[in-house]
C-alpha cells in the first residue's frame, strides 16, 4: 500500500489557482526524491499517450495543453498548468502519482461552464513512452502562455511523431495529434463554476481522507 503523502510539494501554486485557464502559470519546483518514489504509479495496460486540450465554450479557442504519459509510470506533461494536490508531487511542470483518482481530479478542474476537454488517446510502444518520459522531464519549467509550444516541441522531436510541428496554439496542436493513426477522441463537459479555487480544496481533502482511511484497514 502506497504510503499517504502529507508534504506540500508545491507551497507557492496555491496562488496560482486564482488565474484564469487560459493565463497559464508556473514557476519552478523540484520535489524531493522519496516524495517522488512515494507517488509512483504504474499504470496497468499498454503504453500510450493522451492529448489534452482546454477548448472554450463560448468560441473555440485553446486555453491549455497537457500531455499524460502511460509507460513505466505514469506523469502529467502541465507545462505552466495552474492544477496542483498536496499529494501529487511536480518537477517543472511534470506531476507525479497521477492514479485514476487524480487524474479525474485534474479533468474536473478544467472541464466546467466556460471550459471542456478534448480527450485523444494514442497506443504507443514502450521504447515511445519511455523516450516521452524522458524528455519531458528534462524539458525544464514551461513560460506562461507557451504550454502547447512545449507539448508539441516533445512530439515532434519523438520517433512517430516527426509529421507534428511546434507551435503556440492548442487547437493546432490538436488538429495535428488528430491526424496521427489509431488516435480515440473524446469531448468532455461539465456545468461547475468556473470558480475552482474551493473545488481544488475539495480535491485535497477528499484525497487526504481516503488515504488516512486506506491506512487504517
Amino acid at each position: 500500500m502506497r504510503t499517504p503523502i502529507r508534504r506540500l510539494v508545491r507551497t507557492a501554486a496555491a496562488l496560482a489557482v486564482v488565474l484564469g485557464l487560459a493565463a497559464c502559470g508556473a514557476e519552478p519546483v523540484w520535489a524531493p526524491d522519496e516524495v517522488v518514489s512515494q507517488a509512483r504509479y504504474v499504470p496497468e495496460g499498454p503504453a500510450k499517450v493522451t492529448l489534452l486540450t482546454m477548448i472554450a465554450n463560448r468560441d473555440g479557442s485553446g486555453g491549455h495543453t497537457a500531455l499524460l504519459i502511460d509507460g513505466p509510470e505514469r506523469v502529467l506533461f502541465d507545462p505552466a498548468g495552474s492544477w496542483f494536490h498536496p499529494m501529487v508531487p511536480e518537477r517543472n511542470d511534470v506531476l507525479y502519482g497521477m492514479s485514476p483518482q487524480f487524474y479525474d481530479f485534474y479533468i474536473d478542474y478544467h472541464a466546467r461552464e466556460t471550459y471542456h476537454v478534448v480527450s485523444q488517446e494514442l497506443d504507443v510502444t514502450p521504447m515511445q513512452a519511455a523516450m516521452l518520459i524522458e524528455a519531458v522531464e528534462a524539458y525544464g519549467a514551461v513560460s506562461p502562455a507557451r504550454c502547447s509550444l512545449a507539448v508539441s516541441d516533445v512530439l515532434a522531436r519523438t520517433p512517430g511523431f516527426e509529421g507534428m510541428s511546434r507551435n503556440l496554439f492548442p487547437t493546432r496542436t490538436m488538429a495535428q495529434f488528430a491526424q496521427l493513426p489509431g488516435v480515440r477522441e473524446e469531448r468532455i463537459y461539465d456545468d461547475d463554476s468556473d470558480d475552482n479555487y474551493e473545488l481544488l480544496n475539495a480535491q485535497a481533502n477528499a484525497a487526504r481522507v481516503a488515504a488516512e482511511m486506506a491506512a487504517t484497514e
